[in-house]
């Protein structure tokens, strides 16, 4: 497979992915934290860190509203919850398994 089929197919496969999270609003972050170690945030993170390697401007704000398909206030508002003590504990715990981003 040539690199600019590869591309295309990782675009397409982070597009159903972001499209993915969008539909499931009941999916708490913290929830993914603790299975997966990482986030919407994280991949607003990871978008935003793509931006800046390639010389483009993107702020978190608007990397966020990238990941999440609104502001993220208006997405937290509507739909986050808060965590419970056990998830917040579980959330420390497995810290050292949380997604590395780079520039973060």
């Amino acid at each position: 497979m040539d690199d600019k089929t590869r591309t295309e197919l990782e675009a397409a496969a982070f597009r159903g992915l972001v499209a993915h999270l969008q539909n499931r609003t009941d999916v708490q972050n913290i929830d993914l934290m603790n299975l997966a170690g990482f986030c919407r945030n994280c991949l607003s993170k990871w978008y935003q860190a793509a931006a800046k390697d390639r010389g483009v401007d993107v702020d978190y704000d608007a990397a966020r509203e990238a990941i999440y398909g609104m502001p993220f206030g208006e997405w937290k508002t509507k739909y986050q919850k808060d965590a419970s003590p056990a998830q917040q504990q579980t959330f420390e715990d497995t810290k050292p398994q949380h997604a590395k981003i780079s520039g973060h």
